[in-house]
């Protein structure tokens, strides 16, 4: 048995802190730990426990794929291409490189959205001195879970700094660890979908949109308290916003820390609430907002509006407005890509001889030479005439003329009589 069954002995917060760790890791099998409590006194609990009832250990196996090969856990710093000595500005430049090519609005390949969320999770982890730390120290399962082989499952995430907080009341640094600060929370992104017609996508434009939103309260700036109301420190938690309680686990009994019940885990008590948002800190406003549509955009793709999603509460970063374009056929143009497609229909006379046709473009009629002998459904190209490049409108693509060869149904005598002599000809001369 690679770990000694502790029974009905006091551990330290370190002893289980690490037990844990070696639990949530896989490491500790079928032999378990039995009547595991803590040597910090408790006072609404005994300080030594019995020992508990042996508990049945279920051995935590790697993940599995469908087709039944294990998952391998990513290399964050082969994601990014860099070094594991790499400074936050080769970081920071390594993922804007990779994420300007993969990028959804860029490039629309599946295996590009995988390839640009994996590197927006490479990059989250190691832009974070205390996530850098962790992954560098316990690879992918000290930062999230349920990605190569966790207690977890498939597509649930944890952090196991929580988890060591919502038992021992701080970090991972064991006793007197400090409990870590959290912000105040972020402001919902919206969504607002935008038709626009074939031409504003092409070359761009203003449009002005109305949106419904929250915006902070002006009457109590965002604090949600009215104006010359006491704030005291919540006499339940004594500020900190937390309670602690006593379980029981697979460990044996254990500090949990919880929500507290009487403050909502602000620390704090309220005298009265503003009246104008009802304690929320947020009022619910109509906003009237331009955007600014770059040239070459195209249906589905997206527009983000910085701050102006949702406000959010205690003067929180709001949230973004996300703009989802939906462009509008035309009767004329067709476009794919950054090409456009058109027909142009010429008789059978100008398709023999040939002549100087006028055609219309995204950016008005043009003349251009058609060939002599042009022959039906041929394709014509302009170059430069095409839709501009997204980022990039100084490089535009190409329209595609297809020429068809309107053959009349009915002739006149004498039309008649000219067609037959060009048929007499034409064997003639294949004589």
């Amino acid at each position: 048995c690679p770990v000694p069954i502790l029974h009905g002995r006091i551990m330290t917060r370190a002893a289980v802190a690490g037990a844990a760790l070696l639990a949530l890791l896989g490491v500790i099998g079928p032999c378990g730990i039995e009547g595991a409590v803590f040597s910090r006194h408790v006072t609404h609990s005994p300080r030594v426990a019995r020992a508990a009832r042996p508990l049945a250990w279920r051995t935590m196996r790697p993940a599995m794929s469908r087709a039944g090969l294990v998952r391998m856990a990513a290399d964050y710093y082969s994601v990014l291409g860099v070094g594991r000595n790499a400074d936050e500005r080769e970081l920071k430049s390594a993922f804007r490189k990779l994420a300007r090519k993969y990028h959804p609005d860029v490039n629309p390949s599946p295996e590009a959205k995988e390839k640009f969320q994996e590197l927006n999770n490479a990059y989250e982890v190691l832009s974070n001195p205390e996530m850098r730390q962790r992954y560098d120290q316990f690879g992918e399962a000290g930062v999230r879970g349920g990605m190569g082989g966790g207690g977890g499952g498939p597509g649930v995430d944890f952090d196991l700094s929580d988890i060591f907080e919502s038992f021992f009341g701080g970090g991972m640094g064991g006793p007197g660890g400090r409990r870590r600060p959290r912000g105040p929370p972020q402001g919902e992104d919206l969504r607002f979908d935008l038709e626009i017609d074939f031409q504003t996508a092409i070359f761009g434009g203003v449009r002005s949109i109305r949106v419904n939103h929250l915006e902070t309260c002006d009457t109590c700036s965002g604090s949600g308290v009215k104006p010359g109301a006491k704030v005291t420190t919540c006499g339940t938690c004594g500020g900190t916003g937390t309670t602690t309680q006593v379980v029981s686990t697979i460990l044996g009994r254990m500090q949990q820390q919880t929500v507290c019940p009487t403050c909502g885990g602000t620390g704090q008590q309220v005298e009265a609430y503003c009246g104008s948002c009802d304690g929320r800190g947020v009022v619910n406003k109509n906003k009237m907002l331009k955007v600014n549509i770059p040239k070459g955009v195209d249906s589905g793709q997206r527009l983000r509006v910085r701050n102006e999603g949702n406000a959010a509460p205690k003067g929180g970063q709001p949230g973004d407005l996300y703009v989802f374009i939906s462009v509008q056929e035309d009767k004329q143009f067709r476009r794919e890509g950054v090409d456009i497609y058109t027909e142009l229909t010429v008789s059978y006379i100008d398709a023999i001889l040939g002549r100087r046709v006028r055609v219309p473009t995204v950016d008005g009629e043009v003349e251009i030479d058609l060939p002599a002998g042009t022959q039906p459904n041929t394709t014509l190209r302009i170059e430069g005439k095409g839709v501009p490049k997204l980022n990039n409108p100084d490089v535009r693509g190409n329209q595609y003329i297809k020429v068809l060869v309107q053959i009349p149904k009915k002739l006149s005598q004498e039309e008649r009589d000219i067609v037959l002599q060009l048929d007499e000809m034409s064997k003639a001369a294949a004589r």
